[in-house]
């Protein structure tokens, strides 16, 4: 495993994504590419310190380099937050300025905080002078009429200012009345211009892309330019496809000489633990439904572990018995 460095791994990331991003889904991407960087779920730092929920931090040594995303908008919240992270070893605390739900909005923080960038500024500065980790940020280009040519400057110079020298934006305005969260992935249009509008006005901003990314090949040209791509969706849908060449090409590392059913029985014994430990089968296989995306014998790839992952004594077997589908033909690429 590789040194982490988060600001070389940022060169390409997998986006935290609630419900799907999970330390099952980190072990299973990690097993395909040793050096993306990859991103928690949405911790909310009520959560940690008011409601003492650490379990959430929970992660295994062989995610590094693992990054944690934090959400909330008091300073002090966000500090304490920060530093039970930094204890536990993740290599970055991001801060979610992007997140467009209403559960999220009512809490006052993700997109919503778009609005206050004063606020935004002076809790990633309680953040990072409460530890040691690096603190970043994940935002939208604005918000509802916010014209992006004006806020976005504004934005990026405070948090800029308060020692934050990394940022992913998604290349997206979030509409926080009227659309739905994920009416909100794919409604705006997206705006690759002005984040790269943006890295010529910050030069020593590590700035990333994120947004409508769909293969690796759409991203590696902004990379002449910007610093780093965040694969979100895609990613976890078409896992081998995204993540395949990533040490090749992004990191340049030797060609990736495993295959999808290689990676599948590299996760048995990851799979067998959980399971001896009273975990489920479906807890982790769903991670993996799309390892075999577009290839023949996919459809009963997923059938089965779909179909069983959650009975009753489902482990190992299971696995292999969905890997009949696939692993007797040769794959395409």
């Amino acid at each position: 495993m590789p040194n982490s460095n988060p600001q070389k791994n940022a060169r390409l990331s997998v986006a935290p994504m609630m419900d799907w991003t999970d330390r099952h889904c980190r072990y299973f991407h990690r097993l395909i590419s040793q050096n993306a960087l990859l991103y928690t779920e949405m911790v909310t730092a009520p959560a940690l310190v008011r409601g003492g929920a650490v379990h959430l931090l929970n992660y295994s040594e062989a995610e590094h380099p693992v990054a944690v995303q934090l959400g909330g908008s008091d300073p002090d919240e966000l500090a304490e937050a920060s530093r039970m992270c930094a204890e536990r070893g993740y290599d970055e605390i991001n801060l979610n300025v992007g997140c467009p739900s209403d559960r999220v909005q009512s809490g006052f923080f993700g997109a919503v905080l778009m609005e206050n960038a004063p606020l935004v500024a002076k809790c990633v500065a309680a953040m990072i002078k409460a530890q040691p980790v690096e603190v970043t940020v994940k935002c939208r280009i604005g918000v509802d009429d916010q014209d992006p040519k004006v806020i976005l400057p504004d934005f990026l110079s405070r948090v800029r200012d308060a020692g934050v020298s990394r940022v992913t934006i998604h290349a997206r305005k979030a509409w926080l009345q009227g659309l739905s969260p994920k009416e909100n992935r794919d409604i705006p249009p997206l705006d690759y211009d002005i984040v790269h509008q943006m890295k010529a006005a910050f030069p020593d901003i590590h700035i990333s892309l994120n947004g409508g990314l769909d293969t690796l090949e759409a991203g590696l040209p902004h990379l002449d330019k910007l610093d780093g791509l965040m694969y979100g969706r895609a990613a976890y849908h078409q896992p081998w496809d995204i993540l395949r060449d990533v040490d090749e090409l992004v990191f340049g590392a030797a060609p990736q000489a495993k295959t999808r059913v290689d990676v599948v029985h590299e996760m048995l014994p990851y799979i067998e633990a959980h399971v001896e430990g009273g975990g489920k089968l479906g807890q982790v296989a769903r991670h993996m439904l799309g390892i075999f995306a577009g290839q023949p014998g996919a459809r009963g790839w997923r059938r089965t572990l779909s179909d069983g992952a959650h009975r009753e004594g489902a482990g190992r077997a299971l696995v292999l018995q969905a890997l009949e589908a696939v692993q007797h033909v040769p794959e395409t690429t």
